[in-house]
C-alpha cells in the first residue's frame, strides 16, 4: 500500500510473537492484492479498466468495502469519495508550481469524480463505474481497513493485546504488559519532536492526517495536498486532523473528510457522531478539539 506497517503484539515469548506478526503481515498483503489500484491483477484494477464498459463481479469483501465507502460519501456530502482517483493532476506539491492552475483546469480535473456514478448490484455483487475513464482508489481508507482486518485476525488467534500501526492509522487493543493503556502522542505539526499531549488508546483506533509537508502557497493562502473531490481545490486552514473512533477504517475516512470540510463544518459534523472525537491543529498551530476531549498539556 506504499506505506510502512508496524505490528506490536503481547505474547508469551519471542517465537510466538513473531508467528503472530507473520499472520498479520500475510493478512495485510492479502488485502493489498484485493484493493490495490497499482496492481493490474487486482479486482479494483479490473473495475477501473471496465469503467463505462460493463459491471465487474467482485469478492463480497471488496463489494462490502465499496458499499461502506459510498455510505461515508453520503454522510460527508462527498468530502470523502473513492472516485477521487479519477481526478486529473493539476496541482503539484514538489516545488515545481509557479502559479495556480486556471479555474477551468481545476473544474475539468474533477469532471469524472462522483460517488453517485458508482453503481452496485447487491444480487450479482458487481461494481460498475458509469463514466469512461472513471477510477476508484482506496488511498483514504485502505490502510485503516487493513489495520482493522489484521487486528481482528490476531484477536481471533488469541492475541489479547497489541497495536497495528499503518503509517499513522493505528488500531490498538488490550493493554501494555504492565497493565497501562497504550498511549498515542498528539504532535506539533510544525515540529514533530514537540508533543502537545498524550492520549490513552483503549480498544480503539486513532488516525492522524497531516498536511504540513506537502503544500503550495499562492497569495498568502496555504494549499495542502488533500484535495476536495467535489471542487478540485486543495483543502486550506488545517495542518493536521486526528480522529478517535472504534475502527481505523472509519477514522481514516473521517480524517480526510475533516480536512476537506474545514474546521467549523468538520467539528460540527464530528460532534453529531456517536463514538467519534477529533483533534484539529489549524494553520496557526492552534489546537481545537471536539466536545468530549480534554487535552492535558504536555509538561515538556
Amino acid at each position: 500500500m506504499g506505506s510502512r506497517f508496524d505490528v506490536t503484539v503481547v505474547a508469551e515469548n519471542e517465537d510466538q510473537g513473531n508467528n503472530f506478526i507473520d499472520i498479520a503481515v500475510n493478512e495485510i498483503s492479502r488485502i493489498e492484492k484485493l484493493i490495490s489500484s497499482w496492481d493490474p491483477n487486482s479486482q479494483t484494477s479490473e473495475i477501473n479498466r471496465n469503467a463505462g464498459i460493463k459491471p465487474v463481479v467482485v469478492d463480497d469483501e471488496l463489494f462490502q468495502l465499496i458499499s461502506r465507502c459510498i455510505k461515508i460519501s453520503k454522510l460527508t456530502n462527498g468530502a470523502f469519495d473513492i472516485s477521487y482517483a479519477s481526478m486529473d493532476k493539476v496541482w503539484f506539491f514538489d516545488g515545481s508550481m509557479t502559479e495556480m492552475p486556471s479555474d477551468e483546469a481545476i473544474k475539468n480535473s474533477v469532471s469524472k469524480v462522483g460517488y453517485q456514478n458508482i453503481i452496485l448490484d447487491e444480487t450479482k455483487k458487481s461494481v460498475f463505474l458509469k463514466l469512461e475513464g472513471m477510477k476508484i482508489g482506496f488511498g483514504a481508507i485502505g490502510k485503516g481497513y487493513a489495520a482493522d482486518k489484521a487486528k481482528a485476525l490476531l484477536q481471533a488467534k488469541g492475541v489479547t493485546a497489541g497495536i497495528v500501526n499503518a503509517s499513522g492509522d493505528l488500531n490498538a487493543w488490550g493493554t501494555q504488559p504492565d497493565g497501562n493503556d497504550w498511549m498515542v502522542a498528539i504532535v506539533n505539526p510544525l515540529n514533530k519532536n514537540k508533543v502537545f499531549s498524550w492520549m490513552p488508546v483503549h480498544n480503539s483506533a486513532v488516525v492522524t492526517s497531516g498536511n504540513y509537508e506537502k503544500y503550495v502557497k499562492f497569495n498568502n493562502v496555504l494549499y495542502t495536498h488533500i484535495i476536495d473531490p467535489r471542487t478540485g481545490y486543495p483543502a486550506t486552514g488545517i495542518l493536521s486532523a486526528t480522529i478517535f473512533t472504534k475502527t481505523a477504517e472509519l477514522a481514516d475516512a473521517l480524517a480526510t473528510s475533516i480536512f476537506v470540510m474545514g474546521i467549523d463544518t468538520g467539528l460540527d459534523f464530528v460532534n453529531q457522531l456517536n463514538g467519534v472525537e477529533c483533534i484539529i491543529v489549524d494553520a496557526n498551530n492552534k489546537v481545537i478539539t471536539s466536545n468530549n476531549i480534554t487535552l492535558k498539556p504536555n509538561k515538556d
